[in-house]
């Protein structure tokens, strides 16, 4: 029997109300199992579309035949990248198993959206000089700590003091993709100018003390457990905003880290500049850092480790783009026309 009475089911005017309770224990079971406010916002989204999708029928009256046109239908109908329609996927399956608490079935044979294979945009070293060299204050920096370390941009903006070891030459990586924990390198040329950067943020923290607003985001229970951790020097942000702002979430008054678009931004810029003719954007970084370690000679098993790869099959993928042997391989072309003259 439908959750809403039998009542409640004939009238459509009922089912709004319904609806937006659905989506705020959407939000709660989000929070609890402590998702990033951008995982909520996806997943609301992709359940609030598959609802309208439906024509507003609640989810308990529907299982895996209308779990399964909804995502053919994004293949289909609405031509989605493959890790979209996952993501619509994953939402779903949050959903029937952790909001609702009903079987999600196992084999949903919806039409799977295809994932081309594709080759990492990968710059060479001299354009990776080039793009750094265009680039300017924070953003020159936190580029080199990206390219120096091969983080993903979440990894860089979420990176707090502590989780910077100068004496070792080492970065934290914390709760990475997979929620896993990591370590790799803090580039010795990049140390001297970070140091002065955090002298610089310990200056703002400092002033937010003294002013009452000395707050961080700290993930999952450690805020509770912690009560003092928010206002302490070591869980601030390494790359911090310059402006304070609401927690969507809380309400509460913070100083988040920069906004990711603000180096996204400066990349494209630098690229243009340097007339660069390849699509670069921050993730492009890491795929360099990769390519030029095994260009080295580094072994890519420790190169998986310091990308965070769970598998080597991952990793293997930069091995398409290596240019150290190219250059000893002849064009049949060149061989052709050098063979005529």
């Amino acid at each position: 029997m439908s959750v809403y009475g039998h009542k409640e089911r004939r009238s459509t005017e009922g089912f709004r109300p319904k609806a937006v309770k659905l989506l705020d224990q959407v939000r709660e079971v989000l929070r609890y199992h402590h998702y990033s406010h951008q995982t909520e916002k996806a997943y609301v989204h992709w359940i609030k579309q598959y609802i309208l999708f439906h024509n507003k029928r609640h989810p308990r009256e529907m299982g895996k035949d209308e779990i399964e046109r909804y995502l053919s239908y994004l293949a289909v109908e609405k031509n989605v990248a493959a890790s979209t329609q996952n993501q619509a996927f994953n939402a779903l399956l949050f959903l029937y198993r952790q909001v609702l608490d009903l079987p999600f079935a196992e084999d949903v044979a919806a039409i799977r959206a295809k994932r081309p294979p594709r080759l990492p945009v990968v710059l060479s070293r001299d354009e990776m000089v080039r793009l750094l060299g265009a680039l300017r204050g924070d953003a020159a920096l936190m580029a080199r700590v990206m390219y120096g370390g091969g983080l993903r941009l979440k990894e860089l903006l979420r990176l707090r003091v502590q989780d910077v070891d100068f004496d070792n030459g080492y970065l934290l990586i914390r709760a990475g993709k997979g929620d896993k924990d990591r370590t790799t390198l803090l580039a010795e040329s990049v140390r001297e100018d970070l140091q002065a950067h955090l002298q610089k943020v310990r200056r703002v923290f400092e002033q937010d003390l003294q002013d009452g607003h000395a707050n961080v985001w700290l993930p999952g229970a450690l805020a509770r457990k912690y009560p003092n951790a928010p206002k302490s020097w070591e869980w601030q942000y390494v790359f911090p905003s310059k402006t304070l702002s609401k927690d969507p979430q809380t309400g509460e008054i913070r100083r988040h880290h920069v906004n990711a678009s603000n180096l996204q931004k400066a990349i494209r810029r630098a690229r243009q500049k340097m007339d660069i003719n390849k699509r670069v954007t921050s993730h492009t970084l890491r795929h360099s850092f990769a390519t030029h370690l095994l260009e080295n000679g580094t072994n890519i098993r420790v190169v998986q480790k310091l990308l965070g790869h769970a598998d080597v099959k991952t990793t293997e993928i930069y091995t398409h783009v290596l240019q150290q042997n190219l250059a000893a391989v002849q064009s049949p072309l060149d061989l052709l026309l050098n063979n005529s003259i």
